[in-house]
C-alpha cells in the first residue's frame, strides 16, 4: 500500500521554501527516475519499477524481473518502452503498455550505473562499474561495441545534436566518444551532466559549481554557485527556462532565461539523499531521495499566505514563540512570543484573528490556551506560576512552587491543570483554583533544556541522555499518576503524540508513527523542539523570526 501526503499551506513562512503538492511513499531508497508526457517511472532499492501518474501521483503499475536495485531508468523517445539499468548487471527493456520484459541484455561484469536509448530506438548504451560501456541492438539484443573506460561509469548518454556521439562520466570527468568508440573531444571536469529536451545546452557541475553551456559554441550560459553543498541531479524544464538542481536534500530552482541567472525557489522537504529529479511540465518538477519518497512540486507557486489580501492586514514585527497551541476544534492556533504577547490565529485562512498583551516579563515559559471560551495564558517567574486571563487582562491568580529550577510548562489539553517540570520531578496543579492535583519524581538525567508534551492528562518527558521516553497519566482521580510504557528511541529525536518527530541539531519532520516513514520535513528551525503540534490533519508550527507554520496535512491511501 502506498501513502500520498497532501499539503495544503495555508500559511507559510517568509523565507519560502517551495511548494510540495505530493509526496508518495515506497517502500525503499528510491535511485532513478524518468519522465514522459504524464507518466513517470520511479525505480528502487526492493528491485520494482513503479510507474505513476505524473500529475496525482497514483501509482498505476508495478514492473518487477530485476534482482537487485534499479540505478537507471529512461523511456524511449516515444514512450512506447522503458530502458532500466540495475545492480544485478543486467539491462531490462519493458513494454510501458502491457508491463512485460521485452528483452534481457546480458553481459556487463560490474554493477549497471546508466542507460540510454537512442533517438531511432535501434541502439541501448549502458555504463557499468566494470569501466566499460556496452552498445546494444535493440532488435537482437546482442553487443556489438565495447568502449573501455578509465573508471567506473557513471552516466551514459547519446548526444541530443549527434546521436553517433555518446557523453559519459568517470573519474570525476566527462568524455565524448563516435559509437565506433573514438575520444572525439577532450576530457573536462564534472561529476553530473544533463541536456535540454531540445538539446541546445546542458548543464554540468563539479562539487558546489553548476555550468550551463551551449551546446554548440560550448560557451558558459550561466555560472552558478550552491555553497557549501556538492550537486548531485540536474535538470532542464521542457521550455529551458529554468533548472533544477539537487545538493543533498535541498532543491533549488534556476531562472536562466535571463542574462542575469536567479534564483527563483529552494524546495526543502526530503529528509535524506536526492537521488533523481526530473520536469513533468514547464511548471512541475518531480524527485526521488533515499527517504523513500516521490515528491511532486509547482514552481512559480508560493506557499498559500492569504493574509496580505486582507486590506486590514498589517505585518506582524513578532518576538521569537515560545510556545504554539493547536485547538482545531476551535478552528486556532495561539502563539506565546517572549515579549509576552499572544496571538491567535485562524487555522483555515492563516489570518491573525487578534493579539493581546500580557504582562509576562522575565518569565522562563509561557503557554496559552482557549478553555470554555476564556483565553487563559500562564508563565513563571522565580518560584511563582501567573494564570492570567488574557482577554481580560487580569490576573486570575498566582500559585507558589517549591522550587524555581523551571524547565517547561504546560496546560493540560483539557484546559483544567498546569503541568510543571523541575530537573527531577512534575507537579500538576488546577488552573481554576491553584491547589496540587498531582507529583511525580523524574528520576532522569534531565538537560538544560528537556522536552515536555501533554495529551489532555498524559505527560510525556523526552530524556536526550538515555534516548527515551517517559510518560504518566494524571487522569485518575486521588489516585497517583499511573506510569505509561517507555518508548525508547535510537536517535536524538522526540516522539510527540501525535506524530512529530524533531532533531535538535537538524530541522523537524512528519513521521507516520505506525510505518515510521518520514513523510514531510518543516522548514526552517523553530523556537524550542516542542513548539509544533500535529493532530493528523492540522500542523502549526512557531520560529524564532515569530512566524507561524499551518499546514493543512491530508493521507490519501492507494
Amino acid at each position: 500500500m502506498e501513502v500520498s501526503q497532501e499539503i495544503n499551506i495555508i500559511k507559510g513562512i517568509s523565507a519560502g521554501w517551495g511548494t510540495c503538492s505530493r509526496t508518495v511513499l515506497l517502500n525503499n531508497y528510491l535511485w532513478a527516475l524518468a519522465c514522459w508526457k504524464d507518466i513517470i517511472a520511479v525505480g528502487s532499492g526492493s528491485f520494482s519499477i513503479t510507474i505513476h501518474n505524473a500529475i496525482t501521483g497514483v501509482q498505476v503499475a508495478i514492473l518487477s524481473g530485476h534482482t537487485k536495485w534499479v540505478s537507471s531508468l529512461v523511456f524511449s523517445p516515444d514512450g512506447t518502452s522503458l530502458v532500466s539499468g540495475s545492480g544485478d548487471r543486467t539491462i531490462k527493456l519493458w513494454d510501458v503498455q502491457t508491463g512485460g520484459v521485452v528483452r534481457t541484455f546480458q553481459g556487463h561484469t560490474g554493477y549497471v550505473n546508466s542507460v540510454c536509448i537512442s533517438a531511432d530506438c535501434t541502439t541501448i548504451a549502458s555504463g557499468s562499474d566494470d569501466k566499460t560501456i556496452i552498445l546494444w541492438n535493440v532488435q537482437t539484443g546482442e553487443c556489438h561495441h565495447t568502449i573501455g573506460q578509465e573508471g567506473h561509469v557513471r552516466y551514459v548518454g547519446f548526444l541530443p545534436l549527434n546521436p553517433k556521439h555518446l557523453i559519459s562520466i568517470s573519474c570525476g570527468k566527462v568524455w565524448q566518444w563516435d559509437i565506433g568508440g573514438q575520444q572525439t573531444a577532450p576530457a573536462y571536469d564534472g561529476s553530473h551532466i544533463a541536456f535540454s529536451l531540445d538539446g541546445t545546452q546542458f548543464v554540468v557541475s563539479k562539487e558546489s559549481v553548476v555550468e550551463v553551456q551551449s551546446s554548440d559554441s560550448k560557451e558558459t550560459v550561466a555560472k552558478i554557485h550552491i555553497a557549501n553543498e556538492d550537486v548531485g541531479s540536474c535538470c532542464f524544464s521542457s521550455d529551458n527556462r529554468v533548472i533544477a538542481v539537487a545538493a543533498s536534500s535541498t532543491i533549488y530552482i534556476w531562472d536562466i532565461s535571463s542574462p542575469d541567472p536567479h534564483l527563483l525557489e529552494t524546495f526543502a522537504s526530503h529528509t535524506n539523499l536526492i537521488t533523481s529529479l526530473a520536469f513533468s511540465s514547464p511548471t512541475s518538477l518531480v524527485s526521488v531521495s533515499k527517504d523513500f519518497s516521490v515528491k511532486f512540486w509547482q514552481i512559480g507557486l508560493p506557499p498559500i499566505d492569504p493574509a496580505p489580501a486582507d486590506p486590514n492586514y498589517m505585518p506582524l514585527a513578532s518576538a521569537p514563540i515560545k510556545s504554539i497551541t493547536l485547538q482545531a476544534k476551535d478552528g486556532i492556533a495561539i502563539s506565546s512570543h517572549s515579549d509576552g504577547v499572544v496571538r491567535i490565529w485562524d487555522i483555515s485562512t492563516g489570518l491573525c484573528r487578534t493579539s493581546f498583551q500580557t504582562p509576562a516579563e522575565d518569565f522562563h515559559m509561557i503557554d496559552t490556551h482557549l478553555i470554555d471560551g476564556r483565553l487563559i495564558s500562564i508563565w513563571c517567574v522565580d518560584q511563582k506560576i501567573y494564570i492570567w486571563d488574557t482577554e481580560k487582562g487580569e490576573l486570575l491568580r498566582t500559585v507558589d512552587t517549591p522550587r524555581d529550577d523551571f524547565k517547561d510548562l504546560r496546560i493540560s489539553g483539557n484546559g483544567s491543570t498546569v503541568f510543571c517540570l523541575y530537573s527531577n520531578s512534575i507537579q500538576a496543579w488546577s488552573i481554576w483554583t491553584g491547589e496540587i492535583v498531582g507529583k511525580e519524581e523524574v528520576h532522569l538525567y534531565l538537560l538544560p533544556d528537556p522536552l515536555l508534551t501533554i495529551d489532555d492528562l498524559r505527560v510525556w518527558v523526552y530524556n536526550s541522555f538515555l534516548l527515551s521516553i517517559v510518560g504518566w497519566d494524571f487522569g485518575a482521580l486521588d489516585s497517583p499518576p499511573v506510569r505509561l510504557s517507555n518508548k525508547s528511541k535510537n536517535g536524538p529525536h522526540m516522539d510527540f503524540v501525535g506524530g512529530i518527530m524533531k532533531q535538535r541539531s537538524l530541522v523537524p519532520w512528519i513521521q507516520d508513527t505506525v510505518t515510521g516513514r518520514v513523510v514531510f520535513q518543516l522548514p526552517g528551525r523553530l523556537a524550542r523542539c516542542s513548539d509544533a503540534q500535529w493532530d493528523g490533519q492540522y500542523l502549526v508550527a512557531g520560529y524564532d523570526s515569530g512566524e507561524v507554520l499551518i499546514l493543512q496535512c491530508n493521507y490519501v491511501l492507494h
